[in-house]
């Protein structure tokens, strides 16, 4: 029933167009404005650019697809972690909360709000990265405080407390942002080829190097962070209404627009910039807004791009604290976090721990290698919970009249494959980004295994296959 209270306290709320704009804010933000020069100094090759975004498209709509079933199986908060829980068990389920609350948000988090500092500096010519502080050990930097790592903490900060305030607040503000993110990114594009001084001639110019299968699947990494969040209304299954449907339709239609805008978006900055000057840009929305529109507007874009990334910060802001909330009411994780507030109806305690992590990830890690390490674990995660889907097909059908995986088996094949093709490569070109992962993987062992021992696995016992009839 619409916004009746589900047994865990939650509020059934969000409706079919706030669960699809989550999933596009999710989305669209840090990774569209700052991955494309990394993709390019890893492939060199335009041609090749446009078809790394385009199989990183595929394969997120293959996950939206099968994602979308079991969001009608499970409706309840948490996402993978429910998921995995319920198809490979609880020690998989907990790894998979453990890396969302390291990798899958506070990382991302903290890499977008490392993207908002560099475009408001971009846009007010404030030179964020001096005047600051640096802390080492043996040679080994540790922390920097700096204007830019300052406003980072700041944004985190505020957005947490918006949706500390309430749901409703947070949703209006989260959906404000997103309207506003859409029409910056059309206007963009539609200015760009209409009004740009740019030159087609840019699309047809030679690969500046010789890319292969490794270099495609690591410049992959970079594409499946920026397509990260196609998944984002599964997390808030027990908010959102009509869950049978709003679920799998938000989390496709969702995933469809931005895999839409994000190859437009690469032919402009095609259009406007030749591979050569594309490599290793960090702001490579700013500097094709320069060079199709001139100096004055670029400052105008990287405040607009700015004020757009606010929107993705927000999002995942919002979505990430269910899953916390999910284990610790499995007592799974330490009982503070799976309290509400009792005014607010907010997992409270889950929204500031995050926000502390990010925070810590903010002053401690480089933008590049964040986007790396979050690329590579949430790939492995993403294809468990696929696999965990065709155990649970094997186990029972489902529930007749409900939404199915269109395409299966193939789609989620598909998807496995991808990431596995990424998996192994990142392992192989870039094995300390892989360490680095498999390392927080390993430490979310040990917590499963003293959570487990502190308190005797517990959950809603919900039949598979059941679970929706139980919502309806």
């Amino acid at each position: 029933m619409k916004n009746a209270f589900n047994a865990n306290g939650l509020k059934r709320e969000i409706g079919g167009f706030s669960a699809t704009a989550l999933v596009v804010a999710n989305m669209v933000g840090t990774g569209i404005f700052t991955t494309t020069g990394f993709i390019m100094a890893e492939l060199g090759s335009p041609r090749a650019l446009l078809l790394c975004w385009l199989c990183g498209g595929l394969f997120a709509l293959c996950g939206a697809l099968c994602y979308g079933e079991l969001g009608v199986r499970f409706p309840r908060a948490g996402g993978e972690y429910v998921f995995l829980r319920e198809s490979l068990g609880p020690p998989v389920g907990f790894l998979s909360g453990w890396i969302s609350l390291i990798v899958g948000f506070s990382a991302p988090i903290a890499a977008s709000a490392m993207a908002f500092a560099t475009y408001l500096s971009q846009a007010f010519s404030i030179p964020m990265d001096q005047g600051g502080m640096t802390f080492s050990l043996a040679g080994t930097r540790l922390a920097t405080l700096s204007p830019s790592t300052l406003t980072a903490m700041g944004v985190i900060l505020i957005f947490s407390m918006v949706h500390y305030h309430s749901l409703r607040v947070g949703s209006r503000v989260q959906n404000g942002l997103t309207v506003f993110k859409l029409i910056l990114i059309v206007a963009f594009i539609g200015a760009g080829f209409v009004i740009g001084k740019g030159s087609t001639a840019h699309f047809s110019a030679p690969a500046s190097i010789a890319w292969s299968s490794e270099k495609f699947a690591v410049a992959l990494i970079f594409v499946s962070f920026a397509y990260s969040g196609w998944n984002a209304a599964a997390y808030l299954g027990a908010e959102i209404t009509d869950p049978q449907r709003n679920i799998p339709l938000s989390l496709f239609a969702g995933t469809a627009v931005v895999v839409i805008l994000y190859l437009l978006l690469n032919l402009v900055y095609l259009y406007a910039l030749p591979p050569e000057d594309i490599k290793g840009v960090l702001e490579i929305g700013a500097k094709s807004a320069e060079s199709l529109f001139g100096p004055h507007l670029r400052r105008i874009f990287s405040a607009a791009v700015a004020l757009g990334l606010l929107s993705v910060l927000s999002a995942m802001i919002m979505t990430g604290p269910r899953i916390y909330y999910a284990m610790s009411k499995d007592r799974l994780f330490f009982p503070v976090f799976g309290r509400l507030n009792m005014n607010r109806k907010t997992p409270a305690a889950s929204i500031f721990l995050q926000a502390g992590i990010a925070i810590i990830m903010v002053v401690s890690a480089s933008f590049d290698s964040l986007l790396l390490y979050i690329g590579f674990t949430l790939s492995l995660f993403a294809m468990l919970t696929v696999v965990g889907l065709m155990v649970i097909r094997q186990r029972s059908a489902p529930a007749a009249g409900t939404y199915r995986t269109f395409g299966y088996p193939l789609t989620p094949l598909v998807f496995i494959l991808g990431n596995l093709w990424i998996i192994f490569f990142s392992i192989r070109s870039r094995p300390i980004t892989a360490l680095f992962g498999l390392g927080t993987i390993g430490l979310g062992l040990v917590a499963y295994f003293f959570f487990s021992r502190l308190h005797p696995f517990e959950q809603e016992k919900t039949p598979l296959g059941e679970a929706v009839n139980a919502e309806r």
